[in-house]
């Protein structure tokens, strides 16, 4: 005597113990909400697994990318989709590309130059952002915070491990290089940053200062020019123009020159 068949409803109980079992209860709100309509299409039965665990993985994804963007410690929330385009169309395509992740794979960097207030720590945010949803960890702190945290792990002994750590995370955003000039160690471990992560994985920089300034930044010509040789070799150097968005629709068309700031420092 065969086996009685299932009924619809037994199979659906059976399928939320299963779901519960695994841990991916989202399995059994798919499986009941797909089964008219795979019917009613005439799915096979690997289809309609297929479908099932295709929606269960898109949710784990999604899940997953949230955590790793709280995690960044991004100052906002900013995506590419908001970006004002229109402002900076020059650069529209070459972001587009960039917010794919093919930069993260080849361990590219991304740097972006520009006035203040054009926008560099938005794209900086949105390619991070882009890049947690491509399954990457990320990490986003200014310069200064930066440095900070690689003094307190040279202090404690500590900096080859923490070097080694951060080589784990598939991209950092080192945000605001140049508003603060460093001390030569605090410069010099801001290198050893830069060279761990040569080759082996993604840094994304902002600065509102040409590479010619970084010298400055640094305190040493030769340091900055190492420095630089690392970053740009693998890297996609997007410039931005044009006023501070701050200043829109505030009587103001520029902000004061660092250069001409410079020149008369020097007078």
């Amino acid at each position: 005597m065969s086996a009685k068949k299932p009924t619809a409803n037994e199979a659906l109980k059976q399928v939320t113990y299963l779901a519960s079992a695994l841990k991916a209860p989202r399995i059994t709100e798919a499986a009941a909400r797909l089964a008219d309509h795979a019917r009613d299409a005439g799915w096979t039965h690997e289809e309609y697994l297929a479908a099932i665990l295709d929606r269960e993985v898109a949710a784990r994804n999604a899940s997953g990318a949230q955590l790793r963007i709280r995690a960044a410690g991004f100052a906002a929330v900013k995506t590419i989709e908001e970006f004002d385009f229109d402002a900076q169309p020059a650069i529209r395509q070459q972001v587009a590309a960039l917010a794919s992740g093919g930069f993260l794979a080849e361990a590219r960097n991304v740097v972006l130059l520009g006035p203040p207030g054009t926008g560099k720590t938005h794209l900086a945010t949105g390619l991070g952002i882009a890049a947690a949803h491509h399954g990457h960890r990320v990490l986003f702190a200014t310069a200064t915070e930066w440095v900070t945290r690689l003094t307190e792990a040279h202090r404690a002994g500590r900096l080859a491990q923490e070097l080694a750590r951060l080589r784990r995370y598939g991209l950092i955003i080192v945000d605001e290089v140049g508003y603060l000039p460093f001390e030569q160690d605090a410069a010099n471990l801001f290198f050893q940053l830069v060279s761990s992560r040569y080759e082996h994985a993604s840094l994304i920089l902002t600065s509102n200062l040409p590479f010619s300034g970084w010298g400055g930044v640094f305190g040493d010509q030769a340091v900055a020019a190492a420095m630089i040789d690392r970053i740009v070799h693998h890297a996609d150097v997007l410039t931005l123009k044009g006023a501070s968005y701050r200043l829109r629709n505030r009587g103001i068309e520029t902000l004061p020159s660092i250069r001409e700031t410079a020149d008369r420092d020097n007078d």
